[in-house]
């Protein structure tokens, strides 16, 4: 809840909003929104106010972690309002401020159960990072690209059968991770953009024609780009080279180094241009948590050295967080402090069509603020203009 009454100044740091970096500005916050961004000479505070002082640090608008499974011990499929919260508040820590709650390949009632729960907290609110909607990775994928997606449970895309889905969330779904080339995929790849629901291709093997057909039916983002998906062939494209060439297609990238290169990652941002990339984690439940075996999706997942791995040796989700994707970006990458900004907070938000109100630091727009220190590791965390997390 936020409280009506309180008012915050965050002063003395270099903002970044992406769009401009802007010095000697202070921030003025209240009822949950930004009120001001003007010459802090100029800022009248008000003697009841909390003055944050960023001094030596970046103040940046909060991330928007469209493909989040878990963290802290818990996962979305928990189907738990408890564990919705538990992600909720250990990504906030690292300057998520909006998620998807993310889906797996499981049973129709899992499915379900964990829909409901994700409306629960949606319903509830989470006391940390504020739920946008769901991410429905699977069901409706191909068993050839399953990556760390439980083959039993695949199965063909079904209009009734998603529209059951949506229901148990209380209408939350706002991406659908799906296969074009599967029988009924491109039915329901029309329907879900009649409907303003994100239709993505991801876990997929389809041809560079197939995804084509599924732009011109409404298809318009890419899961986690490269992984779990055909390659580029210089006589077959496949869904990268489709992802790299449709100015339609918003990509996302798994910015952790482990599952995609550096240099492949530039080569990304490169081709499609920084606005039409997205900053996620596909991060499992451990999150910060110690190294050891976790349950994804019903499977078993060791995690050692920061990777995250099925007992076959295939990647399995990340360990990864949004403010270490963007320093990925900015120390490996080479991709400036704004742009990588841009990546991790506005064109979420643009993808999911709430830029009117979050994605950047302007008046009018919610509170939804993190500052960095100068290794660019989170030090405040603020949702609608309330601390949730506070580095102590």
């Amino acid at each position: 809840m936020t409280n009506k009454d309180k008012k915050t100044v965050i002063s003395n740091g270099t903002i970044i909003t992406p769009f401009q970096i802007l010095e000697d500005k202070a921030i003025s916050i209240g009822e949950g929104k930004i009120i001001a961004i003007k010459d802090k000479k100029n800022m009248n505070i008000p003697a009841e106010a909390e003055v944050i002082d960023a001094a030596e640090r970046f103040v940046v608008p909060g991330f928007i972690d469209v493909h989040v499974h878990g963290g802290g011990g818990s996962d979305t499929m928990d189907g738990k309002y408890e564990a919705i919260k538990q992600i909720a508040n250990t990504h906030s820590r690292f300057g998520t401020t909006a998620f998807l709650p993310t889906t797996m390949t499981m049973s129709k009632d899992k499915i379900i159960e964990s829909l409901k729960s994700v409306n629960e907290a949606f319903v509830k609110g989470t006391g940390a990072a504020e739920i946008l909607g769901v991410h429905l990775e699977g069901p409706y994928i191909n068993q050839e690209r399953k990556g760390a997606q439980k083959e039993e449970d695949i199965k063909n895309p079904s209009i009734e059968e998603f529209m059951e889905f949506n229901q148990a969330s209380g209408n939350l779904i706002r991406l659908v991770t799906i296969a074009p080339e599967i029988p009924g995929a491109m039915e329901l790849i029309h329907w879900l953009s009649e409907h303003k629901i994100i239709a993505s291709v991801g876990h997929s093997n389809a041809t560079y024609e197939q995804v084509q057909e599924s732009i011109r039916a409404g298809l318009n983002h890419v899961t986690h780009t490269f992984n779990a998906m055909k390659g580029l062939d210089h006589r077959e494209p496949g869904v990268v080279g489709a992802a790299l060439s449709s100015p339609e297609l918003m990509a996302q990238i798994i910015a952790d180094g482990i599952h995609v290169l550096p240099v492949v990652i530039k080569i990304l941002i490169q081709t499609k241009g920084m606005e039409n990339v997205v900053l996620m984690t596909d991060a499992i439940r451990a999150v910060s948590m110690p190294e050891g075996t976790y349950d994804l999706g019903g499977q078993e997942v060791t995690v050692t050295k920061g990777q995250a791995r099925l007992k076959d040796g295939s990647l399995a989700g990340s360990v990864l967080t949004m403010d270490k994707a963007i320093r990925n970006l900015v120390t490996k990458v080479g991709v400036s402090l704004p742009g990588s900004i841009q990546m991790a907070s506005f064109n979420p938000a643009k993808c999911l069509g709430v830029e009117d109100r979050k994605g950047s630091l302007k008046p009018g727009k919610d509170a939804d603020i993190v500052i960095l220190n100068k290794e660019l590791k989170v030090e405040l965390t603020m949702v609608k203009g309330e601390v949730v997390y506070r580095k102590e």
